[in-house]
């Protein structure tokens, strides 16, 4: 299950619609342009959306509609942040791993006061009202007119698809007396508007149960009457692992995370978590949570509920608490929940992480396609992990669950923030645990779904069609990092054409097939309307990303507590070696499925029982290959992995 923008991706389907989300740039730090006029206006790129044309310009917007913005401020030294931020994490580097503390961070490269007055007192001469200044922005409203006024350019309105959107008609400009203080600005593409009230959160979605037959373990039940597949029989879908499954598949060893910090970004707050996740651990063999273990840092208010569907977050930090919690059983957990699915709510519960450097790994389960992503939003999420960077703190997304995805949106393309050249982007597998807990094979996730016949002799247009998949490819907006160079074949680097080689994602993966799933215990309405705690197999790289997380968790209790900090370049440096399971889509040689039964109604077979066929490692048109691929990245980690990141 992976929330984003458009749907909450997973083996049931979570409503959660977000506006548009960037991505991220290049490795190096955007700065402002200096505009044809040097010395009076500096040009603010990426402000000027892609779809705000000359063909889609319906005229002016309003003067008199508001206009609710953000300025991102650059600080002391936006170039020499990046350039920090890459040394301290490339193991090549004198640098490597010498951290600064959240206060030194800010002292060394934050915005400094007089910067602050400057832009406050610039944006109030423009005639626009300062609502709130941060360490990281100033955000402010007023008048189309005042707006205009200050960033220097017009506000029209553009027909996009079905619906109407306010932009400016040129990338937005700042006074160059202002020495590069300002990054960028947001909102002044129709960002949405908070709502001017408490809203109340919704009650955990409708149940939803698996139906059996299961395999306990993988194979541990074949479908032996039904028809073969792939000149065998297939086995019946597992249960849904657990904890000592999947710490036995990714060498865990006897490490727990003790002593190390993991934090969980997403929307909203399951009101049931601490009940749930203690019921989960007991009935599954994780161990009690201690006191203070799991804590919430959550905002004063809550926007948006209904449009992002706040209900179908409960789930993703379910699912996101108890899986860290299974491969990571010692490590304390902090949840920060957003206002809303909104990129400004996200932003700020992540910058609540790196100035209160609340965890040095943070497990992310969202994201959008690239497509919709706009620089200066790109630019404001990497100074935010840049900065944790340098503060030793590592961010993790899911790489997203439609694949390439073609099927999802008709244009072959990436996720975002994933693609981001600061984070690491998890991938998925179709992971196969057998008997004893003993690992036995994975391929990169992408299901083929082809329903039993009605005769139940055949499955119909056997493979099927396509479901899901994990998230990877080419981005076409961010150049290749330099931690890839060498290691990702120049196929897949250039794929999008040309001779720039570009970011490739996921950098590493793990178990995020539905049918290969986790078990997953929430509290969920049942058709009564009554609450009451239910368990159920779900996967996507939502699954992926906090289970890798746990593992990093492991690796940094392994280091004796040092932080690994943003882990790409020492993932990357150890590519090829055996600390890695090197994931391919045919692993013994030949194509691969399970059977899955379903109750028709996802709750009980009153209404009949569904059977399907799903084949595993076909992700649209990624194929995981031997070495770097993008399904899975360098592959999953395999024992020693844990141990491999030395004592530090």
């Amino acid at each position: 299950m992976r929330s984003t923008r458009a749907a909450a991706r997973a083996g049931l389907s979570l409503a959660a619609t977000l506006p548009l989300l960037a991505g991220a740039l290049a490795i190096a730090a955007p700065v402002a342009q200096a505009d044809p006029n040097p010395g009076a206006r500096d040009a603010l790129t990426g402000t000027k959306p892609l779809w705000a044309t000359a063909k889609a310009d319906q005229g002016a917007a309003s003067n008199s509609s508001t206009v609710h913005a953000r300025v991102y401020l650059a600080g002391r030294d936006a170039a020499g942040l990046a350039a920090y931020a890459k040394a301290v994490s490339d193991p090549q580097s004198a640098s490597y791993g010498k951290y600064l503390s959240a206060k030194q961070a800010q002292a060394r490269f934050g915005a400094t006061k007089a910067q602050i007055a400057e832009v406050t007192k610039w944006l109030e001469s423009s005639g626009l009202t300062v609502t709130d200044v941060s360490k990281h922005y100033i955000s402010v409203s007023g008048e189309v007119a005042a707006a205009e006024k200050a960033f220097g350019a017009q506000l029209h309105n553009y027909a996009k698809g079905k619906h109407t959107y306010r932009a400016p008609t040129a990338a937005a400009t700042v006074p160059a007396s202002l020495n590069g203080a300002v990054l960028t600005v947001t909102g002044l593409d129709s960002a949405p508007h908070k709502a001017d009230h408490d809203e109340t959160l919704p009650p955990p979605d409708a149940v939803f149960h698996n139906a059996g037959p299961f395999s306990s373990y993988y194979g541990s039940k074949t479908a032996s009457t039904l028809p073969s597949a792939y000149g065998q029989k297939a086995p019946y879908a597992v249960k849904g692992y657990t904890g000592k499954q999947l710490r036995a598949a990714y060498g865990a060893g006897k490490k727990t995370g003790k002593g190390v910090r993991v934090a969980i970004t997403d929307a909203y707050a399951s009101p049931t978590i601490a009940k749930d996740a203690a019921t989960y651990a007991k009935r599954n063999g994780d161990a009690a949570y201690r006191s203070g273990q799991l804590k919430q840092v959550l905002p004063a208010d809550y926007t948006k509920t209904e449009e992002c569907g706040a209900s179908g977050w409960y789930g993703e930090e379910t699912l996101d608490v108890e899986a860290v919690h299974a491969v990571a059983p010692a490590a304390d957990i902090t949840y920060v929940g957003a206002a809303s699915c909104y990129d400004d709510a996200l932003l700020d519960s992540l910058g609540k992480i790196v100035d209160g450097h609340l965890a040095d790994i943070v497990s992310n389960s969202w994201g959008d396609i690239e497509a919709n992503q706009t620089p200066d939003l790109a630019a404001a999420y990497d100074q935010i992990f840049q900065y944790g960077a340098i503060e030793g703190i590592g961010f993790y997304f899911s790489s997203g669950d439609n694949g390439d995805e073609v099927a999802h949106t008709g244009t072959k393309q990436v996720d975002v923030p994933a693609n981001s050249a600061w984070v690491t982007s998890v991938g998925g597998t179709s992971l196969a645990v057998g008997k004893g807990d003993k690992y036995q094979f994975e391929t990169g996730w992408g299901t083929l779904k082809a329903n039993l016949s009605a005769d139940g002799k055949s499955w119909d247009a056997f493979p099927g069609a396509y479901t899901s998949g994990a998230g990877g490819g080419t981005s076409k907006t961010v150049k290749q990092p330099f931690y890839q160079s060498g290691v990702v074949p120049n196929s897949l680097a250039r794929a999008n054409g040309g001779s720039q080689k570009m970011r490739t994602v996921p950098d590493i993966s793990a178990v995020a097939d539905p049918n290969t799933g986790f078990l997953v215990g929430q509290t969920q309405t049942f058709p009564d309307g009554s609450l009451k705690y239910d368990e159920y197999r779900i996967g996507g790289t939502s699954l992926a990303a906090p289970v890798i997380a746990g593992v990093q968790a492991l690796v940094q209790e392994a280091r004796g507590g040092h932080a690994l900090g943003f882990a790409n370049p020492a993932i990357y440096d150890r590519s090829g070696s055996k600390i890695y399971h090197d994931v391919t889509d045919k692993p013994n040689g030949h194509d691969l499925a399970v059977v899955r039964v379903d109750y028709a109604n996802g709750f009980d077979a009153a209404d009949g029982l569904l059977t399907s066929l799903r084949s595993l490692g076909k992700d649209s048109s990624l194929k995981a290959v031997r070495g770097y691929d993008d399904v899975t990245g360098v592959g999953s980690p395999a024992p020693g992995y844990v141990t491999s990141f030395g004592r530090r």
